[in-house]
């Protein structure tokens, strides 16, 4: 099994933008690891994997590996690229972009629900990615190809809403230290399953793979595994069976607002992957459950916007604000749930 994940800005080793994450199958014979992740990663040459082998940037549950390793079932193996040194080139794509703020140093995107941000295994086509390598296509930063050019940060494949992009080597670095070091600020609207007793709160757990599911995140509040992660939020507005907050990340990990709720036990509505596509409260009567299953086709997808984002332009260090409205699934879904009456 494999994922291909972004990092966090502070958990990757330096210059890295991609991590895959392997599980050697049970029945899985003696093989050294170079020509295992060469049969198994997607692009990737054994010269690559001998060279990413070198650097350190393999490792086997946890510790860096020599090519000449033999791999065993049940490790897990942690694969980390630089994001350029893929054998294929990432294309250019002309696909529309709804490009928020553009200047000479910096690019805000207002990506929509569906689209993939970076190129990965099984996703080397209609990502972000390849549509900046054509918007940008004059730059020297989009030039290259790379799976990963001025991408400071990301959100999920089905989450719609702001990213911002350096135009840069410089402006990159510069973007990424701020998420680093938390003076970039993101909220996010998220309509959650269920009712919120307090106006506001925090949500602290630290966050690692689901042993059970490596697709999921899992909270692990003993500290013992995964990384810290905060999300504090607070009610936007208050419905019948479900709550629309404003959740701002104090950290950013992977799926952490959608993996922090549904610890809590309010899983954001439509999110398939942690259970919110299911009718998890209301009345046992035929016309609610039409009702739901109504507003589950409406947004068939996490109801999760990142609607603003808060930095310091690279350049300028002016503070600046951005804004995307809720597309018109996350729309339409408020809407319709305010027509329902207890």
């Amino acid at each position: 099994m494999e994922e291909a994940s972004e990092l966090s800005v502070d958990s990757a080793p330096e210059g890295c933008y991609l991590h895959t994450e392997l599980v050697v199958d049970a029945g899985q014979t003696a093989i050294r690891i170079d020509r295992f992740l060469a049969a198994r990663l997607e692009n990737a040459s054994r010269t690559f994997v001998q060279r990413a082998i070198e650097a350190g940037w393999v490792q086997v549950n946890g510790t860096p590996v020599k090519a000449s390793y033999n791999v065993k079932p049940g490790e897990l193996i942690d694969v980390y690229q630089s994001g350029r040194q893929y054998d294929t080139k990432i294309e250019p794509e002309d696909i529309p972009l709804d490009i928020v703020h553009e200047d000479d140093d910096l690019l805000i995107v207002n990506k929509p629900a569906g689209m993939v941000v970076h190129p990965g295994h099984g996703h080397f086509h209609g990502t972000l990615v390849n549509a900046l390598l054509y918007y940008l296509r004059e730059n020297p930063l989009f030039a290259e190809g790379g799976i990963r050019p001025g991408l400071a940060h990301r959100i999920d494949k089905d989450t719609s809403g702001l990213i911002a992009i350096g135009k840069s080597e410089r402006t990159l670095r510069n973007l990424s230290s701020q998420f680093l070091n938390k003076s970039a600020h993101r909220e996010y609207l998220a309509f959650a399953w269920g009712g919120f007793n307090a106006d506001q709160g925090t949500i602290a757990g630290n966050l690692g793979r689901d042993p059970s599911n490596r697709q999921r995140m899992k909270v692990f509040p003993d500290g013992s595994q995964g990384k810290a992660a905060i999300t504090h939020w607070r009610v936007e507005e208050r419905f019948c069976y479900l709550t629309l907050l404003r959740c701002e990340l104090e950290t950013g990990r992977m799926h952490q607002i959608r993996a922090h709720m549904q610890w809590i036990n309010h899983p954001l509505f439509g999110d398939a992957r942690y259970g919110g596509d299911q009718i998890l409260r209301g009345v046992e009567t035929p016309e609610y459950r039409q009702f739901a299953q109504r507003a589950l086709a409406i947004c068939p997808r996490q109801a999760l916007h990142a609607e603003k984002l808060h930095l310091r332009h690279p350049a300028s260090g002016q503070e600046m604000e951005f804004y995307a409205s809720p597309p018109a699934d996350f729309s339409q879904l408020l809407n319709y749930w305010r027509g329902w009456k207890s």
